[in-house]
């Protein structure tokens, strides 16, 4: 009997979240409440999957769907990025039983929103452009096997790589954001993970010119938010600091070259 209470109980459960709404960038934005019913395991995209088949408000009046984005929903693309109860995290990995009812959902401040949920954070991009995020082989299939690294070094390198550019460092960083030129936590990660590579680190002038220029590694206030919101637990200040260094000594050159 204590069982079949405890199901019925648990059967009529309800989800209260709010959603934070704005047609696009500049419209007035305003919140709308929804509720929906409680089953085990939901995460907070089968919430939003729940409204789009019935986007009701939890008074009863009829809306539009909240606009979102998720795509791998196993924490490896980034696309589901958004505010939940007050910290940048993925949607996907957020499950309600572990949230604090009502649930609330924005879309990130330091990007232009799109529609409700979903901003632009093409900037992100632009930032892994202008430190050349990547190794260029281009011409060098016919000359044999690349150079060989050590075990130890692999595996520091695969912990960087795990950024996925889901934009929770740059949304929790109090330096970073639409005024300011600074290039962020997860672009820093970027420039310590190429250069550390044998062949990456043939351009690590490339990259370490922005670092030394405005909005570069010298703009980090050491806040330490980043570390502390990464959903993959990417050493963030100790990038930061390692980067550090490798522009100093490279500021240094390039002033008594």
């Amino acid at each position: 009997m204590e069982n079949s209470t405890s199901n019925s109980e648990q059967s009529g459960k309800m989800v209260e979240f709010h959603v934070k709404r704005q047609e696009r960038e500049g419209a007035p934005a305003h919140w709308e409440v929804f509720k929906v019913k409680w089953r085990p395991n939901l995460n907070v995209i089968a919430l939003l999957q729940d409204l789009q088949i019935n986007p009701t408000t939890a008074d009863g009046k009829q809306t539009t769907p909240p606009a979102w984005e998720a795509a791998c929903l196993e924490e490896v693309c980034g696309t589901c990025s958004m505010v939940i109860n007050g910290r940048p995290r993925q949607a996907c990995t957020a499950l309600v039983d572990q949230l604090q009812q009502p649930i609330r959902l924005e879309p990130f401040s330091k990007f232009p929103v799109i529609r409700d949920l979903i901003t632009d954070r093409s900037r992100m991009f632009e930032h892994l452009k202008k430190v050349k995020a990547w190794i260029n082989i281009d011409g060098t299939h016919d000359l044999g096997p690349g150079p060989k690294y050590s075990q130890n070094l692999a595996l520091e390198r695969y912990k960087q790589s795990e950024c996925m550019t889901c934009g929770c460092c740059l949304e929790a960083c109090p330096q970073y954001g639409p005024q300011s030129p600074f290039i962020g936590p997860q672009a820093i990660n970027q420039v310590r993970l190429f250069n550390s590579h044998p062949t990456g680190a043939t351009n690590m002038a490339e990259r370490l010119d922005p670092m030394v220029g405005e909005g570069g590694v010298t703009d980090c206030g050491d806040a330490q938010n980043c570390v502390k919101v990464c959903p993959k637990s990417i050493p963030l200040t100790e990038s930061i600091a390692v980067v550090s260094k490798q522009a100093t000594v490279y500021a240094i050159k390039k002033l008594f070259s």
